[in-house]
């Protein structure tokens, strides 16, 4: 079953669990990029393999579900070169249009307004290994397989 007919069947309370915004946010976000798309192809051009639905589908279970781009690629039968061009489209797009904007830095450091921070400590670790010295096995093995001459 095609995209188009799982959301016409898709009842308006799903849109928030299932994608992370409500209906007319998602037919809003949807006539603007549908609207952009027609704009970049009015003088034609190769059809894409993905619909504009399934590009807004795409980004919104990328950021909603956290998938990689990998098995988004994989449940659309492209490659993950063409997701990622799908998602950056959808961001640019977006960003372009000005109708869905985030706050700006100013508003959200005033003092009326209540910022609740998270900190998550996501530096690498170092994994230990072997250390290489003149007693290793390694080094014995490559010196053992060289032909004495």
């Amino acid at each position: 079953m095609d995209n188009i007919t799982r959301i016409e069947n898709l009842k308006e309370s799903a849109y928030k669990e299932l994608f992370g915004i409500s209906k007319p946010t998602f037919d809003t976000v949807l006539s603007v990029l549908e609207h952009a798309f027609k704009e970049m192809h009015e003088q034609g051009g190769r059809p894409s393999r993905l619909t504009v639905l399934d590009k807004l589908i795409i980004t919104l279970a990328y950021y909603h579900d956290y998938r990689t781009m990998v098995s988004i690629g994989f449940d659309y039968g492209v490659s993950k070169s063409r997701i990622c061009d799908a998602i950056k489209w959808v961001e640019q797009t977006l960003i372009k249009d000005g109708s869905f904007a985030l706050p700006s830095k100013r508003e959200l450091i005033k003092d009326d307004t209540d910022i609740i921070i998270a900190i998550a400590d996501v530096t690498e670790c170092p994994t230990e290994r072997p250390q290489k010295n003149r007693k290793s096995p390694t080094r014995e093995r490559k010196s053992s397989t060289r032909s004495k001459i």
